[in-house]
């Protein structure tokens, strides 16, 4: 069953749910733009549904595994690490600004350091969650 994050303090408890994605790493990545072409090859090309799915896993026994679903993605930037270093991510931050939901593989200050191209950041109108098996 799907869980909105609407109010800062669902946030909050989420992310000390999570120990804040401690020794967690991103399995998947899946966007759904909601444009299409249909069987007589006509293109619906708007993207009406601007869906992003991430699948976490974690190293950890509770919620060994969910799926943040963004809606409303106003932005992603994916900087994948190659097989020379590791992607498990040590904390992430996890906020709301100016009427939108934003996560990132950081924390704010780790961010701050690294630079804003350097992590993963999302930028959503909306964020939604559930355990998976």
């Amino acid at each position: 069953m799907w869980q909105e994050i609407k109010t800062e303090m669902e946030l909050q408890a989420f992310m000390e749910k999570l120990h804040f994605f401690h020794d967690s790493c991103i399995k998947e990545i899946q966007y759904i733009s909601g444009a299409y072409v249909n069987a007589e090859l006509r293109m619906h090309a708007i993207n009406d549904r601007r869906l992003l799915r991430v699948l976490v896993q974690r190293q950890c026994a509770e919620l060994a595994t969910l799926e943040l679903e963004f809606g409303g993605l106003k932005y992603m930037n994916l900087i994948p690490l190659d097989e020379t270093y590791t992607c498990e991510i040590l904390a992430a931050a996890l906020y709301f600004q100016d009427g939108y939901i934003y996560w990132c593989d950081k924390t704010a200050d780790d961010a701050q350091d690294a630079g804003p191209f350097e992590s993963i950041l999302i930028c959503a109108e909306r964020l939604r969650w559930r355990p998976t098996a």
